[in-house]
C-alpha cells in the first residue's frame, strides 16, 4: 500500500475535531453550568496553543521557497486556508453557545453578566471609581496614527481599540485609539453593587468600553472593539521533518522577521476601515488575521466566580487512596511481594508521593533516579529528590528541557536540584526524552534490590487529579534491569550492550516491536486464528503504523481503537479499514493513558507507554513501553478498556467526516464510562 494513497486525515483537521468535542461539552445541557463555562476555557486555552505551534508552523511553510515546498506532502497555503474556516465555524457557535445558552441560563440563577448599556446608577458611579482606582494605571492609551506611530502591543495582551470622533470639531472624520485591558493584573470578572440575591457582574474588557471616554476627553467613542496580537512560538519543525529538509526549512526561514506581530484576533463585527489601519500598522497579511466574537482569552472563565454555587458544579470525586501502599508500614516490602497499578485520577496519587519521601529518608536507600518531563510548581516529589541527598544518597535526575512551554520551569527546576546537590542531565540535541520512570536502588542482605515506577503520564501532583493515568510500582527484575538499561543511556548517550527483552523503548525497539506484533496478529488471521488489536492513545498520525493497521483490517483482524485526540486513520473504508472502529471520550477528566493490547491467540500482550502512534513519538524520542504479567493486573485494564468501549454517554464515533456523532445508546441503561471507573475502583478499595 503506498502512503500517498492511502485514506488519511491531515492532523490539524482531526485535532481541531478533537477541539470540537471540548466544545460539545459547553453546549450539552446534561453538564453543570459551571463546568461548562470551564470547557469554553479549555477549548479557547487549547485553540490559542494550536495558533501559537501549528499554524505558525504552517504559516511560515507558506512562506518558503518552491522547491522546498514540493518536498512536503500537502499545500500549505490551501491547508491554512481550510483550518481558518474550521476554526471560524467553530468561533461563531462558541459566541452562540456563550451569549445565547449560557448567559441567558447563569441568569437564571441571578448571575447576571451585564454589559455598560444595562447598568443602574449605583454600578455606573461604583465602575468610574473602580476605574479610576484600579484600571487607570495601566490602560496604556495611544492614538493610532498609520506610517507614523506603531505601538508595541504585549504578546497575547487584552486591548481595545477605540472608533472615535472628535467632538469639538465640525469633522465626521474617524480617529482610532488602543487601550490595554490589563486583565494579566486584575480579575477578569469584576463585582458589582448587586440587589439582594443577585450577583452582578462586568468583564473588566467592558469596564473599559464603559469609561474610556474619560481617557480621550474631547473625543466623542463610536464603538469600541477588542484585539488581541500574538507572536508565533518556536516552529518545532523537528516533530515532522528530518535531515536535509529541515536544514532547508531552516535556511529558508531565516530571512523572516521573528520580532513582529504574527496573529491579530479580532472582534469579526469590526470595521473594514479600522482593521485595514491594524494590518498596516502591525504588518499584517491576510492569514495572520483571526475573526472571533466580543472577547478574547476566553480561558479566563476559568476564573469565572462560582459563589459557592456547588449544585452548578461536577458532584465532587474525591481521589480513592491506594490504602496497600499508602497505609503499608514498609512500602518496599509491600512492592516487592507483587506489581501495584494505580489509576489516577480515580486513585490518589499519595502513594507515588510517599514512594519518593520514603525513598529519600530510608538509610538503605543508595540511588534514586527519574526522568523530569513535567513536574508542579510546588513538587513534593521534586522536594523529596533534594531530602534525598541530605541523607546521603545518589541522585540523578534528567530533566526534559525541550518539553514545549515548560521550558523555563523545567530549567528553574534543574537549577534548584543542582544547587541542592543533585546530578542534572539536561536534554539531547534533536532528540526528547519523553519517558515517565524512575528507579531505586535498596540494599536488602547485602544485595543491591531495585525499584521501579513506569508511568503514562508525569511526575506532577498537578496533573494527577485531573489527567487519566496508569502508574506501576514494581520490583520484578525483568522490567527494572532494563529501566536501570534506560537511564543508563540517559546518563552516558551509550547503546546498552544488552537489547531490551521487556521493556519497548523509543530510539531502540519499540517501532520495531510494535509492527512485528501487528504482523502476528495478520498471521493469526490469515491462518483463521482470533486476531484483535486495541489501542488507547492520545493521538494515532504515524502513517507507516496507520498503513500497518490498514493491512490488519484486510487480513481480518479486528481493531478497536480509543483515540483522544489526533486520529489520522480513516476507519470503515471499503477494502481498506473495515475492520476497524474507533471511538474518542470527552468528559471530565482529560484520557491520558496509552494502552497496547494484542490478541496474540488468546494469549493477551498489555503494554502500559508513555507513548502515542506519532511520528514524533516513534521517531524522535525516547519512551518507555512496559508490559503488565501481574494476571489480576492485567484483568483489571481490560476490565477498564472494556467499560470504555461500552460508553455511551461521553464517547463519539470517529469517521471520515469528522462529525464527532455521539455514541447510540443501543443498552438500556446508560453507561458513562470515567463515572462506572471511579465507583468500580471505589467498591474494590473498600473491599480490600
Amino acid at each position: 500500500m503506498k502512503e500517498k494513497s492511502v485514506p488519511y486525515i491531515h492532523r490539524d483537521i482531526s485535532w481541531l475535531s478533537f477541539n470540537y468535542r471540548v466544545l460539545q461539552e459547553a453546549k450539552d445541557p446534561t453538564v453543570p453550568l459551571l463546568e461548562r463555562l470551564k470547557f469554553l476555557a479549555i477549548y479557547s486555552s487549547n485553540l490559542d496553543e494550536f495558533f501559537r505551534v501549528r499554524i505558525a508552523g504552517i504559516r511560515n511553510l507558506v512562506r518558503v521557497g518552491k522547491k522546498t515546498k514540493a518536498k512536503l506532502e500537502f499545500d500549505p497555503q490551501s491547508l491554512v486556508t481550510r483550518l481558518l474556516k474550521i476554526v471560524n465555524k467553530q468561533q461563531a457557535e462558541f459566541g452562540e453557545i456563550f451569549e445565547n445558552q449560557i448567559v441567558p441560563e447563569l441568569s437564571q440563577y441571578n448571575i447576571n453578566l451585564l454589559r455598560r448599556t444595562n447598568l443602574s446608577n449605583e454600578q455606573r458611579e461604583f465602575l468610574l471609581d473602580y476605574f479610576e482606582e484600579n484600571l487607570l494605571p495601566f490602560v496604556q492609551p495611544v492614538l493610532l496614527v498609520p506610517k507614523k506611530i506603531k505601538p508595541f502591543l504585549n504578546n497575547a495582551a487584552l486591548y481595545l481599540t477605540l472608533q472615535m470622533q472628535e467632538s469639538l470639531k465640525d469633522t465626521t472624520k474617524d480617529r482610532f485609539a488602543v487601550l490595554k485591558i490589563p486583565s494579566d493584573h486584575l480579575p477578569r470578572f469584576v463585582d458589582l453593587p448587586s440587589t439582594e440575591g443577585k450577583h452582578d457582574l462586568i468583564m473588566i474588557d467592558d469596564v473599559i468600553r464603559f469609561a474610556a471616554g474619560f481617557v480621550f476627553p474631547g473625543y466623542e467613542i463610536i464603538d469600541a472593539f477588542s484585539i488581541k496580537l500574538t507572536r508565533d512560538a518556536e516552529l518545532y519543525i523537528e516533530d515532522e521533518f528530518s535531515g536535509d529538509l529541515v536544514q532547508k526549512i531552516r535556511k529558508s526561514l531565516i530571512k523572516r522577521n521573528v520580532g513582529p506581530p504574527s496573529r491579530l484576533v479580532y472582534d469579526r463585527t469590526m470595521p473594514a476601515e479600522l482593521l485595514s489601519i491594524l494590518c498596516e500598522t502591525f504588518d499584517l497579511e491576510k492569514l495572520d488575521l483571526l475573526p472571533e466574537g466580543r472577547y478574547h482569552n476566553n480561558f479566563d472563565f476559568f476564573s469565572f466566580p462560582d459563589f459557592g454555587y456547588d449544585h452548578l458544579k461536577n458532584n465532587p470525586l474525591p481521589p480513592i487512596p491506594y490504602k496497600t501502599l499508602e497505609k503499608s508500614n514498609n512500602i518496599f516490602k509491600s512492592i516487592k511481594k507483587r506489581d501495584h497499578l494505580i489509576h489516577v485520577p480515580y486513585h490518589s496519587y499519595d502513594s507515588v508521593v510517599k514512594l519518593f519521601q520514603t525513598a529519600a529518608a530510608d538509610p538503605d536507600v543508595t540511588h534514586i533516579k527519574v526522568v523530569q518531563y513535567r513536574v508542579a510548581k510546588k513538587s513534593k516529589i521534586m522536594n523529596a529528590l533534594m531530602d534525598a541527598v541530605k541523607s546521603g544518597k545518589q541522585v540523578s535526575v534528567f530533566v526534559e528541557v525541550k518539553a514545549r512551554f515548560d521550558e523555563e520551569a523545567n530549567l528553574a527546576w534543574g537549577e534548584k536540584l543542582e544547587k541542592a546537590g543533585v546530578n542534572v542531565r539536561y536534554s539531547f540535541p534533536g532528540l526528547k526524552v519523553h519517558s515517565k520512570i524512575a528507579l531505586i536502588a535498596r540494599r536488602e542482605n547485602d544485595q543491591i534490590q531495585l525499584y521501579s515506577y513506569l508511568s503514562t503520564g508525569n511526575f506532577h501532583e498537578g496533573t494527577a487529579k485531573i489527567y487519566s493515568d496508569f502508574g506501576l510500582f514494581t520490583a520484578d527484575t525483568r522490567l527494572t534491569r532494563e529501566v536501570g538499561r534506560v537511564f543508563s543511556f540517559l546518563e552516558t548517550v551509550k547503546v546498552p550492550k544488552q537489547k531490551f527483552q521487556h521493556l519497548l523503548v523509543g530510539q531502540f525497539n519499540l517501532r520495531i516491536k510494535l509492527v512485528e506484533k501487528i504482523e502476528r496478529e495478520i498471521q493469526n488471521a490469515k491462518k483463521g486464528k482470533p486476531a484483535k488489536i486495541m489501542l488507547k492513545l492520545n493521538s494515532l498520525q504515524d502513517k507507516k503504523m496507520i498503513i500497518k493497521l490498514y493491512e490488519a483490517s484486510q487480513a481480518g483482524v479486528k481493531i478497536k481503537l480509543i483515540i483522544r485526540g489526533i486520529c489520522s486513520l480513516v476507519p470503515g473504508v471499503k477494502g481498506v479499514s473495515e475492520n476497524i472502529q474507533a471511538v474518542s471520550i470527552v468528559d471530565r477528566f482529560l484520557e491520558h493513558s496509552r494502552i497496547f493490547i494484542f490478541h496474540n491467540n488468546g494469549k493477551d500482550d498489555i503494554y502500559l507507554s508513555s507513548a502515542d502512534w506519532m511520528v514524533r513519538n516513534l521517531s524522535h524520542r525516547i519512551e518507555t513501553t512496559f508490559p503488565i504479567y501481574d494476571p489480576s493486573l492485567r484483568k483489571e485494564i481490560l476490565n477498564f478498556i472494556k467499560l470504555q468501549l461500552q460508553d455511551n454517554v461521553k464517547s463519539r464515533v470517529i469517521d471520515a467526516k469528522q462529525q464527532n456523532r455521539y455514541v447510540v445508546n443501543k443498552q438500556s441503561i446508560p453507561v458513562r464510562a470515567q463515572i462506572e471507573t471511579y465507583f468500580n475502583i471505589k467498591r474494590k478499595e473498600e473491599n480490600r
